[in-house]
Parts: structure tokens; C-alpha cells; sequence
């Protein structure tokens, strides 16, 4: 039986982005900016991704809740036709 021993995909994309993360930071120490220039800059942009944030983890609940209607409705059919075809087996 084959192992997948490669890496995961939850793993490749937190290594993206502690990379983006770290390239971010080098940058900003190098940036020709006073500090508090940066520090305003910083927190900008930690606003930015805090809504980013929220917006993505609404859109994974509205995912979520979308899947379990329709893991849902696939179930209350199969019993619907299960039931039909019960029915039709002893008429």
C-alpha cells in the first residue's frame, strides 16, 4: 500500500505564509519610513487583515451551513425514496 509522505496542503500554505509574513517584516525594517509612520502603516494593515479576516471565516460558516442543508436534503430524499420503494415492494 503507497504512503503519501509529501507535505499537506495545510502545511505548504502556513510555510506561504510564515514566508509572507517574515518577507513582510524584513521589508518593513529596510523601508525608508520614521517609526511612527511604520507603526500607522503596521496597523492599517492589521485592520485590513483582521477584516479579511472575518469576511473569509463568514463566507466558511455560509459554506458550512450550505453543505449540512444540503447533506440534509439528500438525506430526507433517500429516506423519501427508500420509504416510496418499501411501499411499492409489499402493495
Amino acid at each position: 500500500m503507497a504512503r503519501d509522505e509529501g507535505a499537506g496542503s495545510g502545511s505548504v500554505l502556513l510555510a506561504f505564509l510564515i514566508g509572507a509574513v517574515t518577507g513582510a517584516a524584513l521589508a518593513l525594517l529596510y523601508a525608508p519610513a520614521t517609526g511612527a509612520e511604520t507603526r500607522e502603516f503596521l496597523g492599517e494593515k492589521a485592520r485590513e487583515g483582521r477584516d479579511r479576516a472575518v469576511k473569509a471565516a463568514e463566507r466558511g460558516r455560509q459554506a458550512v451551513q450550505e453543505g449540512r442543508e444540503n447533506v440534509k436534503t439528500a438525506i430526507d430524499r433517500g429516506r423519501e425514496a427508500f420509504q416510496q420503494a418499501r411501499s411499492g415492494d409489499t402493495a
